[in-house]
Order: structure tokens, then C-alpha cells, then sequence
């Protein structure tokens, strides 16, 4: 049993009331799955507080506050015991609404990473002292406002509250036609946001934050900001010397070629990265459907498990700012601006069925290895009313599982479904 730990992971709990009294129907074998795993995590993706922050001038897309009580249904409900807090949501209300998240956090004696009063603190590793084994969790997110990254502290200065940040760069590679065009364009526009500049490479031109390079063919390419990965890594390893087992949770919306069931370039490069520098697992979440696993130099990539808890309407409160945005009177409530936001529930979230199934990943780990992940097919209930809708239930056929699996074909993951789990076998 040395060195031996059993790790389960879910989506995103975008979750916005209380559990129900005594559960709900399905609840139980949800619960008892979960508890099957030493280490237990999910990705809290809301503030937690009492009205305690001020409504940020832009958000994650709903700007999500549930009550402190929620906490209490993740631990003590469902049974997680480890938690990333960085991700598009997390400063919805501003630093205090943050700060507060993390006192209620703090208070229940909750395990999180990826937000702090400085980068530092964000940055940190989160540990779970298991039976058998150490783990410890890095969280990032590479989905975020600019004003929202922490900062470092220094000897004179108090540093940022904010999430842990990966930036990333785009690029657009275009043929010679498309280049000359782009030249001719800045060239016929007045310098308001500055000259084009190409730093000495004619072959390149970066205007307003957008950069073009010369090429045979057209293309988008991104990349990691090398500065932020460099951290990062820092992180994983240091984190490798003080525990058995690290992961990495990365919160990400950037998608490849428009689909969104497929990361986005620089996600791909990132996520080796960390399997390369120690961490055994990369817990995705991020764009509420789900992405392929990928099986990388011994390690697992879970680009995104999809959601787990998924509630967004039944949010009790939105700020002035969500209502203006729609054109709705002062007077109007939030029900009704559930309403208009989803078109009474024709909007593409509450149509697209990959929106309401994803999968818990559980996983096996022995001497410094995954030897075996266990997938298990979740549904959150599309077809329920807003009361209703979004807790998670079992999967009673394959859909989930057979979904996923095709999706890992994309990375020549193979995949086993055997009585409503499915299996990858890493070996010993």
C-alpha cells in the first residue's frame, strides 16, 4: 500500500442554491462513488458569500454568488475535501467577494487552490494527506480578466489579490496576399492605438495586441505565456519534492478551430508541460462540455471533465449591469431575467446535450503512477425544469461514456466500457 491513492475529479459545480433536504433521487449513488476515493475534488466555479463584494463591471458570464451554506453541501453533502477556486467566476464580485470566498472556505477547514490575497498565496500548492500517500493540487486558470490575475508582493509593496494566471498568445499566420493586405490596412489607419511595430522582423507585424506572421498557408497558432508557464513549473516541482503525487487544475474556455469539444493549442503544450515537469494528472474543466483525455509520457490529461453541478439560473441576485445589457426595466427581477437571457430556454446551452452529461474521472495511482482511470457517466438532467435542473445523477447507458471515448481517440486513447464504467489502463 505504499504510495498508493485513489484520486476522484469532477467539472465544474456552477451551483447556485442549496442541496435539496435529504438529497435527491440519485443522490445517494453519486455520494457513495465519490467516497469510494481518498482524495475527492471538484471546481468550486462561484463566489461564496453574503452580498460581501460589489458586482465587477464584467464577468465570467453569469456573475455567480451563492450562499455560504453550499460549502457545506460540498463537503459534507457530496463529500469533496479538495477544491480549485481559479477560474472565469472567481472575482465576479471583485476582491472582497473573493476574500470573502476564501474566509468561508477557510472557516470550514476547506482544502483550495488557485486564488490568494498575492500570486504567491494563489499560487500555492493545496495538500491532502491520504492514508497511504501525499497529493498535492496546483489550480490555474487561463480564462480570466487582465485585472483579475494576482500579483507578487514585494519588499515595498503589498501584492494583488486575485487567481492564479496562465496568459497565452495568439498568432495568425497568413499567406503573402492576406500579410500585404494587413499592411495596407494599418498603413491607411490613423495611429490611434499606436504604429504597427515588427521589431526588426519584416515578416511579422503586431498591431492593437493582434500579431500577424508570414507564412505559406493560414492558420491560427497559440502559445503559453513563458513567463507564467515558468511559475507554474516551478510549482509542480517544488510541490514533487514535499508530497507522492501532484496535479495541476486548469480552468480554460480557448478552444481549436471553433470546436469546443477540442483545446486550444497553447492548452495542449501547457498540459504536457506539467506532465513533464512531475505532475502525474491535469484536472480540465472550463467550457461545460467535454474534451478528450490523453494518456502523455506516463501521465493523464482530462481536458475537460465537463460540468458536475450546473445550475446558473436559479441565481438568486444579478447586479443592474446584467439587466442594462438586456434592456430590461429597473423594475424587472431575476426570474424574469432568466427568462430573456436563455429565450425561455431555446439557448444553445439548454439544447445542446453535451451541456447536460460529462463524466467523474476516478483514478488509481501506485509508486509514483497512474495505473488505471475509472470513468463514470454522469447526467444533469436536460430535460427538468430550471428547479430542478442541473444536480448530477448516474447515467443509466453508455452515451456519456461512449461519447468520451471518441473524443480520446483524437489523442489514441483507448478506451474500455465495461457495465457502465469505463476504463484506461496505464499498466503497473
Amino acid at each position: 500500500m505504499k504510495n498508493e491513492v485513489s484520486v476522484i475529479a469532477t467539472g465544474d459545480a456552477l451551483i447556485t442554491r442549496r442541496l435539496p433536504e435529504g438529497g435527491y433521487s440519485g443522490f445517494d449513488e453519486i455520494r457513495r462513488i465519490i467516497a469510494e476515493y481518498d482524495v475527492r475534488f471538484s471546481n468550486l466555479e462561484t463566489t461564496v458569500h453574503d452580498h460581501e463584494g460589489y458586482p465587477a463591471a464584467f464577468s465570467g458570464g453569469t456573475w455567480t454568488m451563492a450562499e455560504p451554506g453550499i460549502l457545506d453541501d460540498l463537503k459534507d453533502g457530496f463529500g469533496f475535501n479538495l477544491y480549485n477556486t481559479a477560474n472565469n467566476h472567481s472575482l465576479d464580485y471583485e476582491i472582497a467577494g473573493l476574500l470573502a470566498t476564501i474566509d468561508h472556505l477557510k472557516l470550514r477547514n476547506m482544502l483550495y487552490a488557485g486564488t490568494g490575497e498575492n500570486l504567491g498565496t494563489a499560487g500555492a500548492p493545496a495538500y491532502v494527506d491520504a492514508p497511504h500517500a501525499r497529493v498535492a493540487m496546483i489550480g490555474v486558470s487561463a480564462t480570466f480578466y487582465p485585472s483579475w490575475a494576482a500579483g507578487h508582493q514585494r519588499i515595498d509593496m503589498i501584492g494583488r489579490p486575485g487567481l492564479n494566471h496562465l496568459r497565452f498568445s495568439t498568432t495568425y499566420h497568413v499567406e503573402q496576399v492576406h500579410f500585404d493586405a494587413v499592411k495596407a490596412l494599418l498603413q491607411a489607419m490613423p495611429a490611434a492605438q499606436g504604429r504597427p511595430r515588427n521589431d526588426g522582423d519584416e515578416s511579422r507585424i503586431t498591431y492593437a495586441g493582434l500579431n500577424f506572421q508570414l507564412d505559406t498557408e493560414n492558420s491560427i497558432r497559440t502559445a503559453p505565456n513563458p513567463k507564467d508557464t515558468e511559475r507554474i513549473i516551478s510549482s509542480i516541482k517544488d510541490a514533487r519534492r514535499q508530497s507522492d503525487y501532484v496535479v495541476v487544475s486548469l480552468h480554460v474556455h480557448a478552444m481549436e478551430k471553433g470546436d469546443n469539444s477540442e483545446p486550444a493549442e497553447f492548452v495542449k503544450t501547457f498540459c504536457r508541460a506539467c506532465i513533464d515537469a512531475g505532475a502525474v494528472a491535469v484536472l480540465g474543466h472550463g467550457p461545460h462540455v467535454m474534451r478528450p483525455i490523453e494518456v502523455y509520457n506516463g501521465g493523464v490529461i482530462m481536458y475537460s471533465l465537463g460540468n458536475f453541478i450546473f445550475n446558473p439560473d436559479t441565481s438568486s441576485h444579478q447586479p443592474a449591469d446584467a439587466y442594462e445589457n438586456l434592456n430590461m426595466s429597473p423594475h424587472a427581477l431575476v426570474g424574469e431575467y432568466m427568462d430573456k437571457r436563455s429565450t425561455d430556454g431555446s439557448r444553445s446551452s439548454f439544447t445542446n446535450p453535451e451541456v447536460w452529461r460529462a463524466v467523474m474521472a476516478g483514478f488509481t495511482a501506485r509508486d509514483g503512477k497512474i495505473v488505471q482511470v475509472q470513468l463514470y457517466p454522469v447526467t444533469l438532467g436536460m430535460e427538468l425544469p430550471r428547479s430542478q435542473i442541473g444536480w448530477p445523477r448516474l447515467l443509466k447507458d453508455n452515451a456519456a461514456l461512449e461519447y468520451m471515448a471518441e473524443l480520446s481517440k483524437r489523442c489514441g486513447t483507448a478506451v474500455r466500457i465495461e457495465q457502465g464504467v469505463a476504463y484506461i489502463d496505464l499498466g503497473e
